[in-house]
């Protein structure tokens, strides 16, 4: 395995400079160049976009971006194009930080973002703050927040704490399969460091689309479980 001259380990994040107070980490800076890349990407996708003979990117984007809706609407049940922005931004960022894997194979100071607590934690608190936007959006600020007191209003607290620990789990799931990732690739390459590389940079391909998909899925379970226990409420008073 190529080494970068400097050892670190999975769990360290080396703090390279600061703006002023900030400390600015490894892992700030892989994720900026994530960000960096899907941006540009995504910019130059935008710019060449062709109602015909599209081109293998717009394929490319096209597919994915109707492969998730459909996923999505398989999981709500209604049209999914709403959600379609956060689902597919979460599931990009997330995938594109889960392949620099392949990069920390062989450079043990560049790590996948998502392999730090603090990167998976903000993006479990997106989706916790995206629960209660999609649901008061299309049901009503009332309608939802009444969802928390039913059948019965003793139930509040633990509905806010059954909110709570999905956030934490979506953030510690992510952030463990990345991690334990990262150190079993880093133990058998150091054991078997010539003939190991490129099946670990495949599995590293399967486990890091897997894990951004199921955040993605995850996410949308969660959006959809705030509208549709809002929806059969309303319809199960209409019949009343």
């Amino acid at each position: 395995m190529a080494n970068s001259g400097v050892m670190t380990s999975p769990l360290e994040n080396v703090e390279l400079f600061r703006v002023g107070p900030v400390p600015v980490t490894q892992i700030i800076v892989v994720t900026w160049g994530v960000m960096a890349v899907v941006v540009v990407f995504a910019a130059l996708v935008r710019l060449k976009l062709r109602k015909k003979s599209p081109g293998r990117a717009q394929q490319v984007v096209e597919a994915m971006l109707n492969w998730l809706g459909e996923e999505i609407r398989g999981i709500i049940g209604r049209d999914p194009w709403p959600f379609v922005p956060l689902v597919a931004s979460l599931f990009i960022f997330i995938l594109a930080s889960n392949l620099v894997a392949f990069i920390s194979s062989f450079f043990e100071v560049v790590k996948p973002p998502t392999a730090d607590i603090s990167t998976t934690a903000a993006l479990a608190s997106v989706v916790f703050l995206a629960v209660p936007f999609y649901g008061i959006a299309m049901t009503g600020t009332l309608n939802y927040l009444k969802t928390y007191v039913r059948p019965v209003w003793i139930i509040l607290p633990f509905n806010i704490i059954s909110d709570l620990s999905r956030t934490l789990a979506l953030a510690v799931r992510l952030f463990g399969n990345i991690l334990s990732g990262e150190i079993l690739f880093g133990v058998l390459l150091s054991l078997v460091p010539f003939f190991l590389p490129l099946p670990l940079m495949f599995l590293a391909l399967i486990t890091g689309t897997i894990q951004a998909y199921i955040f993605a899925v995850l996410a949308t379970v969660y959006i959809g479980g705030a509208v549709r226990v809002v929806e059969k409420h309303e319809t199960e008073e209409k019949t009343k």
